[in-house]
């Protein structure tokens, strides 16, 4: 009998294997990009310790009864982009997508730093609002 080994695209979605894929892009970063992901990382681990952390779409995804955000990292900027962040409160977070109807992102860029405490409020309504469209 052949053994049953998960697929790639499998292991990716499996919590360990995430989380093991976002460190490596925090340490493959190796600059202030991979230390704002780090830290933005933690706190949404603060903001809700239950997140399941993905890796989507070729980068980080974090979930809790459905997409909170992702977390892309170009040249410029670390950008958090809220799945369902238009029908969240504003504030004050968002710098783009915000002609969207459904999305809205928060750009981090270097030597910038964000309100921790507004950033965790911010991701318990996301929570909030997923459980209550569940």
């Amino acid at each position: 009998m052949a053994s049953r080994r998960k697929s790639p695209a499998s292991s990716l979605s499996d919590g360990a294997a995430a989380s093991r894929q976002i460190d490596a892009r925090i340490k493959e970063l190796a600059d202030w990009r991979g230390e704002t992901l780090a830290r933005v990382r933690a706190l949404i681990k603060q903001a809700d310790p239950k997140v399941v952390e993905e890796w989507k779409w070729g980068g980080p995804v974090w979930s809790h009864d459905g997409i909170i955000c992702t977390g892309e990292t170009y040249k410029s900027a670390v950008k958090l982009t809220f799945a369902k962040g238009a029908s969240l409160e504003d504030q004050r977070l968002f710098t783009s997508s915000l002609d969207g109807n459904v999305r809205r992102a928060v750009d981090i860029r270097e030597g910038e730093k964000i309100n921790e405490a507004v950033f965790k409020n911010l991701i318990r309504a996301a929570v909030a609002l997923n459980k209550s469209k569940a």
